[in-house]
């Protein structure tokens, strides 16, 4: 029996590969010789780069960036396995768990950490590039990365704007004069499942800013300044990405990688997939195995194991989601290709409990729903 392992990381505690090695594990116990094919992903959040480069036979590199307070930190990208193709996470050097709770202030945090990792990469002759959007700290609309990349944001006495979302309202005039060479011919992929326009009432400041330390005065300024910013942008680059639908990822980052690095946005589990040569995996496959740490409405928003279901679908393969927990709205997966959503709880637990036993938890479910699977087949 083939069996293909697809899980997603669980927050704040496995990560994807550690959810894998935990289904083996009781796969293992009820079938000893089952060929199993490890295959984790992500979708565009944590475990990106780990996913890509694990699936592609790629490399890491370590380099010294700026977080999103302007403090120096070491910070990490991928190299994929064809040498030409960098993957980031923005959550690397522009991640909220680079701040605690007094520090975070989105009017001050800036994507430049991002931007130097860009540089870096440049700098080595990628010119391909995977951009993944999720935990971000920011909401500076990309300004930050931007000038990293040597784009001078000035205001109207001429003066570089400081760092951050806030002063993004007194953006005058755009300077890509000094822009880095090698974006004249490098490639913008970014990978993200959230669908935010910049501004607006579902955009990047009143959607993600509260979670980010903003508070409601905060949230008023930094819409008007990401207004400013876009229409600024429009009428000196004639460039439209106040709307866009995924611009508002990450504090705007989608918006500035299309501005300045003339990026396409894409859902990020299919982008991943692709690379990671997911469906090759799938041949003569008998059943598949997903997971994620809390499955509801949102999961059908093109997160991972939505993705995974509707490939199992295409291929006739039943998929089983392990999940720890199934809120109100998961069942709609079952209309998108998952045949069961199995909670891995096991009986009344804190959520501490359950993130701390999570791997025996998944591999005793693992187990579990294989002998179901297996007393159908009889």
């Amino acid at each position: 029996m083939k069996i293909v392992l697809i899980p997603d990381s669980l927050k704040e505690s496995l990560s994807a590969f550690e959810v894998a090695e935990a289904m083996a594990n009781g796969i293992r116990k009820v079938l000893p010789d089952a060929e199993i094919i490890s295959c984790p992903l992500a979708d565009g959040g944590e475990g990106t780069v780990d996913a890509l480069v694990h699936a592609t036979g790629g490399y890491k590199i370590e380099v010294f960036v700026h977080d999103p307070l302007m403090r120096s930190i070491k910070a990490s990208y991928g190299i994929l396995g064809d040498h030409q193709t960098a993957v980031i996470e923005t959550a690397s050097a522009s991640g909220l768990a680079l701040l605690n709770k007094q520090e975070r202030n989105p009017m001050i945090t800036t994507s430049f950490g991002t931007g130097e990792l860009i540089v870096d990469a440049l700098n080595k002759g990628i010119r391909k590039f995977i951009i993944g959007l999720g935990g971000s700290g920011i909401n500076d609309g990309g300004a930050g990365m931007a000038q990293a990349l040597g784009v001078n944001l000035l205001d109207a006495e001429g003066k570089k704007l400081q760092k951050g979302g806030g002063p993004l309202i007194h953006l005058a005039k755009i300077d890509i004069s000094e822009i880095h060479e090698g974006l004249k011919t490098a490639e913008f992929n970014i990978a993200s499942d959230v669908t935010n326009p910049l501004t607006g009432s579902n955009g990047a400041s009143r959607i993600f800013g509260p979670q980010k330390g903003a508070t409601e005065e905060m949230v008023t300024i930094l819409d008007e300044s990401l207004t400013h910013y876009a229409s600024v942008i429009k009428k000196q680059m004639g460039k439209e990405i106040a709307n866009i639908a995924g611009a508002g990822a990450a504090g705007g980052l989608g918006a500035g990688i299309l501005a300045f690095c003339s990026g396409v946005i894409k859902s990020g589990f299919p982008l991943i997939a692709e690379f990671a040569m997911m469906e090759d995996k799938l041949e003569n496959a008998d059943i598949i195995f997903t997971a994620e740490g809390k499955s509801d409405i949102q999961t059908l928003s093109g997160k991972l194991p939505y993705g995974v279901g509707k490939t199992g679908q295409k291929y006739g393969i039943p998929v089983f989601l392990l999940t720890g927990y199934a809120a109100p709205g998961s069942e709609e997966l079952l209309k998108h290709g998952v045949t069961s959503i199995m909670p891995f709880q096991n009986g009344p637990m804190t959520l501490t409990e359950s993130v701390n036993n999570a791997f025996s938890l998944i591999s005793q479910t693992s187990a579990n729903v294989l002998r179901i699977f297996l007393a159908g087949r009889k």
